[in-house]
């Protein structure tokens, strides 16, 4: 499933910063450096999910971005929203703007699955089912640069 690339960024960030030791907090510009994302874009996705609850932030020494909650109460449904996702299910993917039901498109049936089958999957997974630990870093490669290289990120 496509995603936009900021929801795509907001799942990479949450994801790591889950992955972090409890109520460790991360400055931006090392995750921006673990995760690939350019840190004035992740600046303004941070920035969205502390003004959604889903993050703490504090200035200063030892400050950085934190989750907010725990993690079996922060769904990829509430990180999706909170940049801005639309869940709109008359959304038409075929180009007709909108379409329901009651005016289907060609694609309108296969579409609504689609559709569903993923907000059921964002709204019933959470951060824990993202929790690697140790193997996270170890495994935690970001593309970077838009030239298709991978890079392996340190810790």
């Amino acid at each position: 499933m496509f995603l936009p690339q900021t929801a795509e960024y907001a799942l990479r960030a949450m994801a790591k910063i889950a992955n972090l030791p409890r109520g460790k907090a991360v400055r931006a510009i090392d995750l921006s450096k673990q995760t690939g994302i350019p840190s004035h874009y992740l600046s303004k996705i941070l920035r969205r999910l502390v003004v959604a609850g889903l993050l703490s932030s504090r200035k200063g020494h030892g400050g950085g971005f934190k989750l907010a909650r725990p993690l079996q109460y922060i769904r990829f449904l509430d990180i999706l929203l909170a940049v801005g996702y639309r869940t709109d299910p008359d959304r038409c993917s075929f180009g007709w703007g909108n379409c329901s039901t009651t005016h289907p498109c060609p694609l309108h049936n296969a579409w609504s699955k689609l559709n569903t089958e993923f907000l059921d999957w964002a709204a019933s997974t959470t951060l824990s089912d993202v929790i690697m630990g140790d193997a996270f870093d170890e495994n935690f490669d970001v593309r970077v640069g838009g030239g298709g290289e991978e890079a392996s990120t340190p810790s």
